[in-house]
């Protein structure tokens, strides 16, 4: 039952309205001043409020101001007398829902109550909506400033049409993004169909986009619906979209622009009602100077873009997400999870993530299975992220094969080392990788975050291979 708070200082037209509001189902509540309204307000949050204007002490307009200070989300309705019609104005810009004149039509009266108070509780469920969104968007993507800055993005754009561009590097959560929009859009129950550029041979992308006609080219068989199709009234996600070519661009282009695909082998076109996200782990617009992307284009699927930082730049979503990750691998492997140690914790935080959230996530799944009793520790951790990550990979002292400069471990992945003097530094830490394993090729190979083929053309590039005493495979 709704209450609506009635705040009068006459008390026969309290026990008037009390009367009316009780009879068609609401929790009348009086208050006969405004300081004890703004007392009553506070403890019984009421759904709507009955205000009268003038009043002795604290008047109506006083006691407005106060209860929009306390929640503008309550709806309040002005009663005053005939002849205050400046007031009235005057209230109404503050923020009151409606007024009404003294006696008061009851009907009208009524059916105005009954629509503040639906107003009320819409704006509370919609209020609560988007909480409950936002702490799921969080728990999926990380809770960090910069996190947040994309969340409220993908909330702003996904009740809109608009085309979107996502940039980030690889495994930072792209196709989560795209996900996200298609879940809080007013297409999300329509299909959400996924093309990743990078993986679609260049002679069947036309095909896979747009589809084709039966015959259209040898070996095509029988008709094929393409992806535009697929995602008829939903979203179509073109991730790795920087791979397509520029005849394909052209072809995607016109698409766009006349919201018709023409399948290989024909000349008529059909209409397509399709959301178009796409992904990149590139600059597009370092592409377009480059005239490797056609502006146009751009501009046309980049009606919105947001960009993800990389892991590293967010560095207080690591722990939030490895929880994450942490349950979700202890339901996939129904092994026990008790949490991370906090050793295991700060080596999380200092590891400099170059695959992102999806390394991160590999880490976590692998600690998991190799966990006993729940508890993640510094030993179920991969090798490469035991210590903080080397900074400055050069000043070792030849003779002796010691760093002249504090070397922590991990090495760093060879990829990852600066070009000035590389020859010289990837032999000094290819030595001493080797030392830390013993001699052991293979966990040095996973030590350097390099294959184990290119670790042994490197060892026999630069003479190293017997280095290390009873160095092992």
């Amino acid at each position: 039952m709704n209450k609506i708070l009635i705040v009068d200082d006459e008390e026969l037209v309290r026990v008037g309205l009390r009367d009316i509001l009780k009879a068609h189902g609401f929790a009348p509540i009086e208050a006969a001043s405004g300081k004890d309204a703004l007392k009553i307000f506070s403890r019984t949050n009421p759904a709507a409020v009955l205000l009268d204007l003038r009043m002795p002490g604290m008047d109506g307009m006083e006691t407005l101001r106060e209860f929009i200070k306390l929640d503008p989300e309550v709806p309040v309705i002005m009663i005053t007398a005939y002849g205050e019609l400046d007031r009235v104005v005057e209230a109404m810009k503050l923020g009151a829902y409606d007024f009404f004149a003294k006696p008061p039509e009851i009907d009208k009266l009524i059916t105005a109550v009954k629509r503040a108070v639906q107003k009320f509780d819409l704006e509370k469920k919609i209020k609560q909506l988007d909480t409950a969104v936002e702490s799921s968007l969080e728990w999926l993507l990380g809770r960090s400033r910069a996190m947040k800055k994309v969340i409220e993005q993908i909330r702003q754009v996904a009740w809109s049409d608009m085309s979107v561009i996502i940039q980030g590097e690889t495994g930072t959560g792209k196709s989560l993004v795209a996900r996200a929009i298609h879940n809080e859009s007013s297409r999300n129950k329509k299909p959400f169909i996924t093309v990743d550029m990078g993986v679609i041979p260049e002679t069947l992308v036309e095909s896979e986009l747009f589809g084709h006609e039966k015959g259209a080219f040898t070996g095509a068989e029988r008709k094929r619906i393409g992806h535009f199709m697929q995602a008829k009234e939903g979203t179509l996600f073109i991730d790795e979209v920087q791979n397509m070519t520029n005849f394909v661009q052209s072809k995607l282009l016109r698409t766009v622009e006349q919201k018709k695909v023409y399948p290989l082998g024909s000349t008529k076109g059909v209409n397509v009602n399709v959301r178009i996200i796409a992904a990149t782990n590139v600059s597009l617009k370092q592409s377009m100077r480059q005239k490797k992307f056609r502006a146009d284009l751009f501009f046309r699927l980049g009606e919105f873009l947001i960009v993800i930082p990389p892991l590293r730049e967010r560095g207080e979503d690591v722990l939030v997400l490895a929880e994450k990750f942490l349950a979700e691998a202890g339901s996939e492997f129904q092994k026990p999870v008790r949490g991370i140690h906090e050793s295991a914790q700060e080596l999380l935080k200092q590891y400099h993530w170059p695959g992102n959230v999806r390394e991160l996530k590999n880490v976590i799944r692998r600690a998991v299975l190799l966990s006993t009793d729940g508890l993640l520790t510094v030993r179920h951790l991969d090798s490469s992220i035991h210590t903080k990550q080397l900074v400055n990979a050069v000043g070792f002292d030849n003779k002796i094969l010691k760093p002249v400069v504090e070397i922590n471990w991990p090495l760093p992945p060879l990829k990852d080392i600066s070009a000035i003097a590389v020859r010289d530094v990837e032999m000094k830490v290819i030595k001493e990788a080797l030392i830390h394993t013993n001699g052991n090729k293979s966990k040095a190979a996973s030590l350097l975050q390099v294959d184990y083929k290119t670790l042994l053309a490197k060892i026999k590039l630069y003479g190293i291979s017997s280095f290390a005493p009873s160095v092992t495979t």
